[in-house]
Parts: structure tokens; sequence; C-alpha cells
């Protein structure tokens, strides 16, 4: 498969994972509108939705991390990359993938995948007896998150690498 081509899949694996996971969202709000509603007019706290929460909130998030990096919507505070072509951006994403995000990402990745496996082997729950029975499954997720978060950095990489090459070919 050429480069190029396996950036683009990468790609097209982020946007409908991401897509997927904006999906979330309307359940994510509804559990916290029946908890508020439970908690401050029926004063009735569950641990249950709390923790539905929470798991539905890192589910989303996980799902779209690669998804906004992809779209470009990601948090960029870099005064000089506005100002540059696109050759500089370029370069400038390179050095940053290959020198901070890469690292960055693999070893966040590597550790999830570990503390997911552990929480598997436990059949890890909740710690709270009334609480949901398995917190391995969300541990997964943040592993998956991860791992997808890098293979978008490393389609990002190809990307650059494509553009640096054909236009230098020029």
């Amino acid at each position: 498969m050429p480069v190029r081509q396996l950036a683009e899949a990468i790609e097209r694996l982020s946007v409908r994972v991401g897509k997927s996971g904006a999906l979330i969202l309307p359940l994510l709000i509804l559990t916290i509108l029946v908890n508020v509603i439970l908690r401050y007019v029926f004063d009735i706290g569950l641990i249950e939705l709390e923790e539905l929460q929470w798991h539905l909130n890192a589910t989303v998030v996980m799902c779209c991390l690669a998804y906004t990096l992809q779209a470009d919507e990601h948090v960029r505070v870099d005064l000089v990359y506005n100002r540059l072509g696109s050759r500089g951006r370029s370069w400038i994403n390179l050095l940053g993938l290959v020198l901070l995000f890469l690292p960055f990402t693999g070893l966040l990745s590597w550790h999830a995948w570990k503390l997911a496996a552990y929480s598997w082997e436990l059949k890890e729950g909740s710690p709270m007896p009334s609480g949901l029975p398995a917190r391995y499954l969300i541990k997964g997720m943040m592993a998956v998150g991860m791992t997808l978060l890098m293979l978008q950095g490393i389609a990002l990489l190809l990307k650059s690498l494509c553009h640096l090459v054909a236009r230098r070919a020029d």
C-alpha cells in the first residue's frame, strides 16, 4: 500500500471512530440531566449514574482525540506556524511529531495497554458497592483511544513527508 493511501486509510478510521464517539453525546447529556434532577430535586444520589457519566465522557474523549487532530481542530499555540508556507508547516509538523508527539503518545499508549490488560485480568470493577462492574472496559477504551491518536500522528507524519518529497521533486 503506498504511503499516501496508508495515511488516508488511517484518517478515514479516525473520522469514523470520532463521528461514532460523538453519537454518545446525547446519552451523556441525558445521563447528566437525570443525575442532576435526581440529586437536586429528589435528593437521590446514585453512584451508578455518576460513574456512567465519567465512562461516557471518557469514551467520547478517547474516540474524538484522533478525529480532532485529523481535522486540525486541536489547540495549537504557535505564533510562527501560521506565518509559514506549506513547506515550512510540513517541517514544523514533521519535527513536532517525531520529537514530541509520537514519543509521548507511544509511551502513553504502551502504558495504557499494560493498565488495561492488568485491569482485564482482575476483571476490575468499581470500588463502590453500587458502582459499575466492568471498569476494565473503560481502561481498554483509553488504550484504544491513545493508540488511535498515535496512528493519526503517524498519518500526519506520512502526509508531511509526502508533501516535502513532492515539493522537492518540483
